[in-house]
């Protein structure tokens, strides 16, 4: 079964940004790439929403369930960013992928940070994963995504305020 695409050649996805109890964010290094990090997202099957391919990829990326983390807030709309030439390819159904349209989904960690498994799945997205501080992805993200990290995390910062904890607004990791 493929990710959907729609008619103006976007894969449908979500963006997941997890957070720990500190307001802290989880950044995860790709495999097969060291200098590629990001945030967890994955593209949606026919017939699930939006909430239930962020619990399926979450497992998949991260090893986290349901009962580990809640939902604080999403985007009120889909966010979308183009591909760069040179990783645009045919799809299924002669559609062609041109870049994502996503949901965001701001969570927050309610399990220990051990529950976090990046081997959970048979085919592994992450091979490392560290805190950093809430801005900090913006600047670190290949620079085609960049544009949707920041209405992403503009958008949701405010939703921090219900978390109770400090906006981590720093220059470290």
């Amino acid at each position: 079964m493929s990710a959907i695409i729609d008619d103006d050649g976007f894969r449908l996805n979500v963006g997941i940004i997890i957070a720990s109890p500190e307001g802290r964010l989880f950044w995860g290094r790709r495999v097969g790439n060291r200098d590629a990090w990001q945030f967890p997202q994955g593209g949606m099957m026919p017939e699930e929403t939006p909430e239930q391919t962020l619990y399926r990829e979450l497992h998949e990326e991260v090893g986290l369930l349901p009962e580990h983390v809640s939902i604080v807030a999403s985007t009120r709309g889909w966010l979308k960013y183009r591909l760069p030439r040179r990783f645009l390819r045919r799809k299924t159904e002669g559609k062609r992928c041109i870049g994502q349209r996503q949901k965001w989904f701001l969570l927050k960690l309610e399990a220990e940070e051990s529950c976090i498994d990046l081997a959970a799945s048979d085919s592994p997205e992450f091979v490392d994963w560290r805190w950093v501080s809430y801005w900090y992805p913006i600047r670190k993200v290949v620079p085609f995504k960049r544009g949707v990290y920041l209405r992403a995390l503009k958008e949701l910062h405010p939703a921090l305020k219900d978390m109770r904890v400090p906006s981590a607004g720093g220059d470290r990791a």
